[in-house]
């Protein structure tokens, strides 16, 4: 489910095998703005924010974070899955402060 078009295919992910499972590199394309634009003092704007972040292998949950404004601007997620094995299917996806989500489901080799 997607709430923007700008966040339309938001999300990169590479995965490689490794002893005893798989490495996950992940980008998700998000301004993850605060609020303060720059060059602009004292002007405020709405800030615009991941809150959520899930991780599922096969439908189960693997993973999942809450974040908040002080998360980087297009940020970058690695981590490793022990036990997954090829023909596994991972999805990750997230939700903003403002309602937009992405997700995107790869298929392991």
């Amino acid at each position: 489910m997607r709430g923007d078009a700008d966040m339309a295919d938001s999300i990169r992910i590479k995965t490689l095998q490794v002893a005893g499972g798989v490495e996950v590199r992940a980008v998700i394309n998000h301004p993850m703005s605060i609020g303060l634009p720059a060059g602009a003092p004292r002007k405020f704007a709405n800030a615009h924010y991941i809150e959520e972040v899930t991780v599922a292998l096969n439908g189960k949950t693997i993973l999942q974070g809450d974040w908040s404004s002080g998360i980087a601007r297009n940020p970058y997620l690695m981590f490793k899955v022990r036990g997954a094995m090829p023909g596994d299917k991972l999805t990750l996806s997230w939700k903003d402060n403002k309602g937009a989500s992405d997700s995107y489901e790869t298929t392991l080799s």
